[in-house]
């Protein structure tokens, strides 16, 4: 059964498994970090947060996303993966699970085996289903990791899911050593909480309010200031609509900064099989029923 009997849980009961209690104290040390912020700004500390914030932030979108989940276009493997080491940097898991889990969410969107199903409230889909004792349960009942064959069978990304929390502490202790302890908190603990929230902001306001271009047959909606603060993943509702798509801001006035990252590979000659909705497809798809921007 898939249904979860309760809404809420026990955050730190003793039937929590302890890779979620381990989840939950490191949200806690992230936040704590960023309380010193104030007290400790400096600019280098700042620029040193916005580009990793940058460097990371890419690493998820443009690796983990486009390329590794929908495999929306190719990179040559080195520069694969080193935007995929840059997403282990983001402290949102390894590629290998973060690419499962999102793989289910398309499979399953906005249904009660959605791994992060809006169904369940704005807490569960913003962050509260990492936190969920019973996580590691419901996931082994979707299938496991038997969904990410294709990453599991490549040496680099199963280290990664061996070493994964290894590699930010890393990060952590040479941000220490140049910059003390402004850098440690700026890159680290404002960077990465930040980030945390805009990415999950996807899953819970993605999914609940915004416009509606596309009727994809789930709650994805689209929002112009969700794509500005994550790389253009906000236009979620377009990404339902076309999820094999590279391009999520399908309109010129929507901003999408991980798309203008893959046009400059593109132009380059190092991003390849770039997959993009033909006008074709898009006309096929309105004439399932194309929403014109109605609020949710």
């Amino acid at each position: 059964m898939f249904v979860r009997k309760e809404a809420m849980w026990r955050v730190f009961g003793k039937e929590m498994e302890h890779t979620r209690r381990f989840t939950v104290v490191i949200f806690l040390a992230l936040h704590c970090l960023c309380v010193f912020a104030p007290f400790h700004f400096n600019w280098p500390a700042f620029w040193v947060a916005i580009t990793l914030y940058v460097a990371t932030g890419l690493g998820i979108t443009l690796c983990y996303h486009r390329i590794l989940a929908h495999r929306s276009l190719r990179l040559p493997k080195w520069l694969e993966y080193f935007f995929a080491y840059c997403g282990v940097l983001s402290l949102q898991r390894s590629p290998i699970e973060w690419v499962s889990t999102h793989r289910y969410h398309h499979q399953f969107t906005d249904t009660k085996k959605d791994p992060h199903s809006p169904i369940q409230g704005l807490w569960f889909s913003h962050m509260g289903w990492m936190l969920d004792d019973r996580r590691g349960q419901f996931e082994e009942e979707l299938g496991g990791l038997k969904n990410v064959e294709d990453l599991r069978k490549q040496p680099f990304y199963r280290f990664l899911l061996r070493t994964n929390l290894l590699h930010s502490i890393a990060l952590g202790g040479v941000l220490y050593a140049v910059g003390g302890f402004p850098f440690l908190v700026w890159g680290m603990g404002v960077r990465t909480t930040f980030f945390h929230h805009a990415t999950f902001l996807v899953n819970s306001v993605g999914h609940m309010w915004g416009n509606k271009a596309w009727n994809t047959g789930d709650m994805s909606t689209n929002n112009w200031w969700l794509a500005i603060i994550v790389f253009g993943e906000g236009w979620h509702n377009n990404h339902h609509a076309f999820d094999y798509s590279a391009r999520h801001g399908l309109e010129w006035w929507q901003i999408d900064f991980t798309w203008y990252t893959i046009r400059f590979l593109q132009a380059i000659g190092l991003a390849t099989d770039v997959k993009v909705p033909t006008e074709t497809q898009k006309q096929r798809k309105a004439s399932n029923g194309r929403i014109m921007a109605t609020q949710n």
